[in-house]
């Protein structure tokens, strides 16, 4: 299955109820604060919305300990076009989606592998920290 021109703005993929990635095109713009992934994951990800002079509230984030497994990741592509090829968790092909400078894929489970269509840098936020461990299956 090829997604090359899909023209959802978000897409979720999914596998036997098993949530493996979400897509979000560059032109998805909501008008209001609107998160995509659900509160239960271990990355959030959200668009959060303000009007002109609007304010974020003075703040630090509190020392809270989670116990968390796997390493989510999110890329956003910020140059150039780069294929996406998705696996389900038992490693069976999904599917290849072409991500385009902008778009942004939240990665949360199953495998994946990028091919680069040309030049590309990608920003990736993933779960810290660093352990130097094997944390990688290649297949």
């Amino acid at each position: 299955m090829t997604q090359e021109n899909s023209h959802q703005l978000v897409d979720h993929i999914t596998w036997n109820d098993q949530h493996i990635a979400t897509i979000i095109r560059r032109d998805y713009m909501p008008s209001e604060t609107t998160f995509i992934s659900p509160d239960s994951y271990y990355q959030q990800l959200g668009f959060v919305v303000y009007p002109k002079d609007g304010v974020v509230a003075r703040h630090a984030h509190l020392p809270l300990q989670r116990h968390l497994v796997g390493t989510p990741e999110t890329l956003l592509i910020r140059k150039g076009r780069t294929e996406v090829e998705l696996y389900a968790m038992d490693k069976s092909p999904l599917g290849t989606w072409v991500l385009e400078e902008g778009d942004m894929i939240q990665l949360v489970a199953g495998g994946h592998c990028f091919k680069c269509l040309e030049e590309t840098i990608f920003l990736e936020i993933k779960q810290g920290p660093y352990t130097g461990l094997v944390e990688k299956e290649r297949f």
